[in-house]
C-alpha cells in the first residue's frame, strides 16, 4: 500500500481517484482537514477496500509514527502543505509551521521508518516529495523555461517555506541516504481545486455575476498543467525515478492570466449563457496587483519526458473545456466550500483592493 498526505486537497484528491483508476493497490490517506480539505472529493470512494482515510497532520510525529508501523506502506507521497500565495502574504507563521516544520516531522517519521526496515523492503521503498515551480523564483519574458538545475529564487512566503522542504527532503537523502524523489510542478487546473485559485475563482464569480479580479495588467505568465496530468507524471516518477532526483512537470501550456480567464469566460458564454445576453468578458475587474507578484513561470519538462517517457495528455483547449464542464456540473459542490470563511478570505485580498 501508499501513504498519501494531503490526500483531501486539490491535487492529492486528484492523485488519489487517479491512482485507483489505475492500480489495485491500497491507499491510505492522512489529512488534517483544513479549510481546503475536502471529504466531499473522494466520496466516490466511499466503501471501496482499497481506500482509507485516517484525520490527522502529517507533522504529528506519535500519529505518523503509528501509522507507518501499522499500515507498513511501501512509498509515501506528501502533498500536505499550504499552498496559497495570498494567504501567505497575509499571514506567512501558519506556512512556516506547515510546509517546514511539518515536512521536517514527516521526514523524521519516516528516516525511523526506513531504518526499521529489512533489506529487501529499503530497496522497494520511496518517499516522494510534491512541490512547485514557484522555489525557482521569476522569469523576464525571454528566459529559458526553468530547468532542475536552476537555482532557487524564491520571492513569496509560500515559495520560500516550499524551497525549505525541498531542501529538507535533499539533505535527508545525502545524509541518511533516505530513497527520496522531489517533484516540482507548474500551475496546476482542473477538477475539485478550492475557489481560491484563479480559474475557480473566475468560474464561481461569473455565475454568481460578481467582478472578475484580474491583478495588474493581468500578463503574468504560468504554464499550466492539467491535474490528471500531473497525477500520471507522479506515478511515472515513482516507478522509475532515479533516487535523489528533482523531476520538473509542466503543461507546455505558458499564457498570461488575462488570456486564461477570457478563454474561461468564452467557454461561458457558450455553455452558460448571461441572461443579459452579454459576455462574461464584461465582468472583468482590474485591481491592485499582489505585493511581489512573479512575473512568469515557465517549466522545462525535457528532462522526465526523455528519462521516463512522460509528456502531458492534455492540451490547453481540452484542459480548460473539461475544467469548465466539471464545475458547470458541480456547482453544488462550489457551494458547499464557499462557506462564510471562505467569504470571509475573498472579502478580506480583494475587497480592500483599489480598482
Amino acid at each position: 500500500m501508499i501513504l498519501v498526505t494531503g490526500g483531501a486537497g486539490f491535487i492529492g484528491a486528484n492523485f488519489i481517484l487517479d491512482w485507483l483508476r489505475e492500480s489495485d493497490e491500497p491507499v491510505l490517506n492522512l489529512d488534517k482537514l483544513t479549510y481546503a480539505g475536502n471529504l466531499e472529493n473522494l466520496c466516490g470512494l466511499t466503501g471501496d477496500p482499497r481506500y482509507a482515510f485516517v484525520q490527522g497532520d502529517f507533522g504529528d510525529r506519535a500519529l505518523v509514527d503509528a501509522l507507518l508501523a501499522r499500515h507498513r506502506p511501501r512509498a509515501v507521497i506528501n502533498f500536505a502543505a499550504e499552498s496559497h500565495v495570498d494567504r501567505s502574504i497575509h499571514g506567512p507563521g501558519e506556512f512556516i509551521q506547515t510546509n517546514i516544520v511539518g515536512t521536517f516531522t514527516l521526514l523524521e517519521s519516516v528516516r525511523a521508518y526506513f531504518a526499521s526496515m529489512g533489506d529487501v523492503e529499503k530497496a522497494a521503498f520511496r518517499f516522494l516529495h510534491v512541490s512547485t515551480d514557484e522555489v525557482y523564483g521569476s522569469l523576464s519574458a525571454t528566459d529559458p523555461a526553468f530547468s532542475e538545475s536552476n537555482r532557487y529564487e524564491p520571492n513569496s512566503p509560500y515559495s520560500a517555506s516550499k524551497a525549505a522542504s525541498d531542501h529538507l527532503v535533499r539533505a535527508y537523502h545525502h545524509t541518511y541516504g533516505l530513497p527520496v524523489l522531489t517533484t516540482n510542478c507548474s500551475n496546476n487546473y482542473g477538477p475539485y481545486q478550492f475557489p481560491e485559485k484563479l480559474i475557480p475563482l473566475i468560474i464561481a464569480n461569473a455565475l454568481a455575476g460578481k467582478p472578475l479580479p484580474i491583478y495588474g495588467d493581468g500578463q503574468q505568465v504560468r504554464d499550466w498543467l492539467y491535474v490528471t496530468d500531473h497525477c500520471s507524471a507522479i506515478r511515472c516518477v515513482l516507478a522509475g525515478g532515479r533516487l535523489g532526483e528533482t523531476y520538473n512537470i509542466g503543461g507546455n501550456n505558458e499564457k498570461p492570466n488575462l488570456d486564461i480567464v477570457h478563454a474561461v469566460c468564452d467557454l461561458l458564454d457558450q455553455r452558460r449563457p448571461r441572461a443579459d445576453g452579454l459576455p462574461y468578458r464584461q465582468q472583468i475587474t482590474y485591481v491592485t496587483d499582489r505585493p511581489g507578484h512573479d512575473r512568469r513561470y515557465a517549466i522545462d519538462a525535457a528532462k522526465i519526458e526523455s528519462g521516463l517517457g512522460w509528456r502531458p495528455a492534455e492540451t490547453f483547449a481540452s484542459g480548460i473545456s473539461k475544467t469548465v464542464d466539471w464545475y458547470l456540473e458541480h456547482q453544488q459542490w462550489i457551494s458547499n466550500v464557499q462557506s462564510g470563511a471562505y467569504r470571509e478570505w475573498v472579502e478580506k485580498n480583494y475587497g480592500k483592493r483599489s480598482e
